[in-house]
Order: structure tokens, then C-alpha cells, then sequence
């Protein structure tokens, strides 16, 4: 949902400015976990969870990337690196809290918590946003002409393809790890292990594309997925899935990163939230479609082997669809000079 729904609240974010679009995504999340405090139906939870959710999450990420892309001119990208490094302190931290707190209140009630926690933060942020100063942020392309060039194209499907892999760990790592000797509480510290390594990734590959070329770090993000998932395949012991998860998290958290960098270095910052919103789309598919696809193949050959190759050959494909992108950016680059 947040993935589809991204490129109307970039839209909505460059039109009307961030701070409305972030309050209203913070009253729907609030609201949604609240409600799911009191279903009696898991069908019910897809309603009030899963839309709740993902409406806030596309109100409240795009707007504000898009908004320290555009407050940037010098260290543009290790200021992005810092602000979507929340994800991934995110992914490290609140799991174990949530589990703390179903232990001393009960799930209902950690909803509740949650819900009001993620509403009243969304709206502070909401409160402190300002829409970045226009004359800072040249537009160098129509969003209509940048979203046709072979450069976009690249990314898009890049992403697309990449999204096929990226979340059948998250869903079938601990089940591997399990499968295989190690504890449940061994096995689930694997996805904070990829969450802990995303924010290096993050903060380091963020800050690091201020000095070396953004798009060189991008691909190499890619290529490090790529390997992670080669190790995944090769290996079975609890030492190999840390090493995959530190490698895999440090990939992933690099190209989340450096993703809204690379459409600022090819189309400019001020309609910054559009593009990247429509770039996000690409991962609705991989995020509804990786892990079932990845459970069927499990499902079928009764090994987890086949899934991680699958995985692997997502990732090394995303990363192939990217060996072009610096010679047509170039040319987008060009292209919008003129402009």
C-alpha cells in the first residue's frame, strides 16, 4: 500500500507542502493501530493494519526524504543517509519492544501504546517541516519527461527486481536459521542483525556518496546484495547467516539510501517527492509477490535452497539492470543542462 501510494503523497507533498500530508498519514496510522487493538477477526486486521499502515508510512517517508533532499546543497546525501536511517533503527529496535511490552500489557494494549506513540511523533515532525526554499532547488526536468528516460527505466525495473528478493529473509532467514541448530532467539536476532547493518549501510554509504560518485556507490550497493545472497546460497552454518545478514542489511540499507541521492543528482530536488514516490512503486510488487513466491518454491521442493536461489537470481539481475545507468546518465545529465 505505502509503495503504490507513495507517488500520490510525493505529489501531494511538492503541491501542498510536506507538513499536511505528514499530519494527516500520522491521525490514519494512530488510528489504524488503535483500531486493531479491538478486532475480533484477523480479516479485520487487513483493514485497520495493513491500510492504516500503509497509508501512513507513504504519507509520512516521501514527504519528508524529499524534504532534506531539498534543504541540502552541500552533504546532500549523508543528510539523507541520516534521515532514512530511522528504518533500520527501526527495524533493530521496536520488534523487541513490541515483545516486551505483549509481555507486561498484552498485544491489544501494545497496540494502543503504538498508536498513540507513532501518531503524536509523526505530528511533531509534521509540526517542524518546512517546504524547502524554491531558488535552492532548481528543477532541471519535468517529472513527466524524467520518468521516460532510460536512466529512470533502469532504476525502476532495478528496484522492481530487487524487491522480488529483498523480503524473503526478513521471512524465511529465522526459519532457515532454525531448521539448521540455532536457537529461536539466535534465529530471530538475524532480521535485527539486518536492521543493525542497515543503518551502517545508511549512515556510512550515505555520508561516503559526498566524496565519491554517487552512482558507483549505488551499483555497488546493488552488487553487495547480490554477493550476500551467493553466501546465503553457499552456506548453512549460524556464522554464514551473520556474515549474510551484516552483508545483506549493509546493501540493503546502502540503496535505500542512496536511492533519493541518485534521482537528486539526475533530476534536481524540487520535485524530488513525485519521482521518488513513483520509483517506490516499483516495490509494491516485489513486497506483495517475494515472500509467497519464495513460500510456494519451499513449499514445492521441500528446501529452502531453490528460494534463496531465487532470491540470488532477483538481486544479481538488479544489479545487471544497473551496469548501463552511469553512461545514460550522462546523457539525462546533458539533456537537462540544456533544459
Amino acid at each position: 500500500v505505502w509503495s503504490m501510494l507513495g507517488s500520490l503523497s510525493g505529489h501531494l507533498s511538492d503541491r501542498f507542502g510536506p507538513r499536511v500530508v505528514v499530519a494527516i498519514g500520522a491521525i490514519v496510522m494512530g488510528a489504524g493501530l488503535v483500531m486493531t487493538a479491538f478486532i475480533d477477526r484477523l480479516w479485520m486486521g487487513y483493514l485497520t493494519y495493513s491500510l492504516a499502515v500503509g497509508i501512513g508510512v507513504a504519507a509520512a517517508y516521501v514527504p519528508t526524504v524529499a524534504v532534506v533532499g531539498g534543504w541540502f546543497l552541500t552533504r546532500r546525501n549523508a543528510a539523507l543517509g541520516i534521515a532514512v536511517a530511522g528504518i533500520g533503527c527501526g527495524t533493530l529496535l521496536v520488534a523487541p519492544l513490541a515483545a516486551s511490552l505483549i509481555v507486561s500489557l498484552g498485544w491489544r494494549h501494545t497496540y494502543i501504546v503504538f498508536g498513540v506513540a507513532s501518531a503524536a511523533i509523526l505530528l511533531a515532525c509534521a509540526a517542524v517541516l518546512e517546504r524547502p526554499p524554491v531558488h535552492v532547488t532548481p528543477s532541471k526536468i519535468r517529472v513527466r519527461d524524467a520518468i521516460r528516460t532510460p536512466a529512470f527505466g533502469l532504476l525502476y525495473g532495478s528496484q522492481l527486481m530487487c524487491s522480488m528478493a529483498l523480503f524473503v529473509p526478513f521471512v524465511y532467514l529465522p526459519a532457515f536459521a532454525h531448521d539448521h541448530g540455532a536457537s529461536e532467539v539466535a534465529s530471530a536476532a538475524l532480521v535485527g542483525i539486518i536492521g543493525g547493518a542497515s543503518v551502517v549501510g545508511r549512515l556510512g554509504l550515505g555520508a561516503l556518496a559526498d566524496r565519491a560518485g554517487v552512482i558507483r556507490l549505488y551499483q555497488g550497493a546493488f552488487l553487495l546484495l547480490a554477493a550476500s545472497y551467493a553466501l546465503w546460497l553457499g552456506g548453512s552454518s549460524y556464522l554464514t547467516m551473520v556474515i549474510f545478514a551484516l552483508a545483506m542489511g549493509a546493501g540493503y540499507g546502502g540503496f535505500v539510501a542512496l536511492s533519493p541521492a541518485v534521482l537528486t543528482d539526475l533530476f534536481g530536488a524540487q520535485r524530488l517527492g513525485t519521482v521518488m514516490g513513483i520509483l517506490y512503486t516499483s516495490g509494491a510488487a516485489g513486497a506483495l509477490l517475494g515472500p509467497p513466491l519464495a513460500g510456494m518454491i519451499i513449499d514445492h521442493t521441500h528446501s529452502y535452497r531453490w528460494a534463496i536461489a531465487y532470491a540470488f537470481a532477483g538481486a544479481i539481475g538488479s544489479f545487471a539492470m544497473l551496469l548501463p545507468l552511469e553512461r545514460y546518465a550522462a546523457r539525462t545529465s546533458e539533456s537537462t543542462a540544456q533544459a
